[in-house]
């Protein structure tokens, strides 16, 4: 098959769900470097791709896909084999779920956390930081009932929560107190194919 094109930012999380998905399904990918520095998801060229002028964006043999949940997706099922997306309606669903919470309180805390130390983002640290630590006591408290997010298995809603969680202590998000967590985090490490994101020595980051 043609290589995958994964138009990406290698300290964006979002790009990092797809990279690592695409390494875990082993396929051949064409990483291309997206300067977001200089503008250049805003360009004409790439906004025909995504006119949210956002990465990621693959391009499957012709398939143009944006956002990185509804591409954990179309990969899962176009090349997964059933393992990462459960068919059935529970499975689907509690899956659905997860990916809704990165796209919302995952977001809203670790991953704008991180923004304000690595990128500078404009926003409040205490409130933010308050958020994340809100979502992680969640997290934390049901993954002490099961080994992955949406159950006993590996899906995309750990690919989806991954990044950010992982990268929290960028943020000044203290991983510390959530051993679940962190059992997790290591649970997604070890998978075959696992590909980390570029660490900063952002936040408590630079401590370690």
């Amino acid at each position: 098959m043609n290589p995958i094109k994964h138009y990406h930012f290698p300290l964006s999380g979002h790009s990092h769900r797809v990279q690592l998905m695409l390494s875990l399904l082993g396929l051949p990918v064409e990483e291309i470097f997206v300067d977001l520095a200089k503008g250049a998801h805003k360009q004409a060229d790439f906004l025909a791709l995504n006119a949210f002028g956002q990465v990621p964006v693959i391009d499957d043999d012709g398939v143009v896909l944006a956002d990185s949940n509804a591409i954990l997706v179309y990969l899962a099922l176009k090349y997964g084999e059933g393992r990462w997306l459960p068919s059935d309606p529970i499975g689907a669903a509690r899956v659905q779920r997860w990916l809704s919470a990165a796209a919302g309180p995952i977001h809203a805390g670790p991953a704008t956390a991180r923004l304000i130390t690595v990128f500078g983002a404009p926003y409040n640290a205490e409130d933010v930081i308050a958020r994340s630590h809100n979502v992680l006591k969640v997290i934390d408290q049901e993954l002490s009932s099961r080994a992955y997010l949406a159950g006993d298995t590996v899906t995309i809603a750990d690919i989806a929560g991954y990044s950010y969680i992982a990268h929290a202590p960028e943020g000044n998000v203290s991983l510390e107190d959530y051993a679940n967590v962190r059992a997790w985090l290591a649970r997604i490490e070890a998978l075959p194919g696992f590909v980390g994101m570029p660490r900063t020595i952002a936040g408590l980051q630079k401590q370690a």
